[in-house]
């Protein structure tokens, strides 16, 4: 009986502690709910996302996870973790990618009024499965001292003659070139569009290498006198620490090609909520919030889509 009352004493203090260990445990778990998170998977690299990630956390209390890569990888990321992946947010520099992701299933349709009203129809997803968040023109860069400007007009005209071993763009691998070619599959069907590749591959200047910048600091080395790049580029050479850099974009001005038809080609900078999002609400408070006025400051190379939208100077 002594051993009986022995191991009951013993049976009595363990499921004391387990239970005691279980209200502590709850406790945490309650006290982890208090601290909301969103975590975001982003391809973007710039120091004022950073910034804005920090407002928004200091503003709502939600913390941002962020898990940085290429955009590609993200959405095989995404795709292999399937239901167990603790991302709420894809946000890539190119609508391309966040197209790639709603194919194969990877983000999931929002309602959001806020959104709506700033958002333009064009600059984001039919079924609203991802919203533009930043607009960057793919424009001409020229050597200020060997270009007339008046003898550029369209991006179809680059592969006139006259601009042979003239040209400097980046590797037709990159989704920003992939997407100023859809435009023109879009505009100008398949036919001229493969046309119009072959002709610019034969007025290159040199193998394409780089990213944009590069394609800059290609005219002030004087390898060729027009490059296709982003605007924003360009406010990052301007701004660089780097005084090559500063030179490379003074060296060259801008060219907003087919303004006499269907315009400049845009690449949007967005973002998607993603299928199996486990934190869906703060995710919508945060694309919301990246698309406020707050926000704008921060984006001083790109064009913020809420600027125009609400005509704010």
């Amino acid at each position: 009986m002594r051993h009986f009352f022995k191991h009951l004493t013993f049976l009595t203090v363990l499921t004391l502690l387990v239970t005691s260990c279980s209200e502590s445990q709850s406790k945490k778990v309650t006290g982890n709910k208090e601290q909301q998170h969103i975590t975001l998977y982003t391809h973007r690299h710039y120091e004022a996302d950073k910034v804005i990630f920090e407002k928004f956390e200091n503003e709502t209390g939600i913390k941002v996870n962020v898990v940085k890569a290429n955009a590609d990888e993200l959405i095989q990321k995404l795709q292999s973790e399937g239901k167990q992946s603790p991302a709420d947010l894809l946000l890539t520099v190119d609508a391309g990618r966040l197209v790639r992701a709603k194919n194969k299933g990877l983000l999931q349709k929002i309602n959001s009024e806020i959104l709506d009203s700033i958002v333009p129809k064009h600059l984001r997803d039919n079924e609203n499965q991802w919203f533009g968040l930043t607009k960057r023109a793919r424009i001409i860069a020229y050597d200020k001292t060997k270009v007339n400007p008046e003898e550029l007009s369209s991006y179809e005209d680059l592969t006139n003659p006259k601009w042979k071993g003239k040209i400097l763009i980046r590797a037709s691998g990159n989704i920003y070139n992939q997407s100023l070619l859809a435009s023109i599959i879009a505009n100008k069907g398949e036919k001229e569009a493969k046309t119009w590749a072959t002709g610019i591959v034969k007025n290159l200047a040199r193998k394409p290498k780089g990213n944009d910048r590069d394609q800059v600091k290609a005219i002030l080395a004087g390898e060729g006198n027009l490059a296709i790049i982003n605007t924003y580029y360009l406010g990052k050479l301007l701004n660089s620490k780097d005084q090559l850099e500063v030179n490379a974009g003074k060296a060259v001005s801008l060219f907003f090609p087919n303004q006499n038809d269907r315009g400049t080609h845009v690449n949007i900078s967005g973002i998607g909520v993603t299928k199996h999002a486990p934190n869906k609400d703060n995710a919508i408070k945060f694309i919301e919030y990246l698309l406020n006025k707050e926000s704008i400051i921060y984006y001083p190379t790109e064009a913020h889509l809420l600027k125009k939208n609400s005509q704010i100077t």
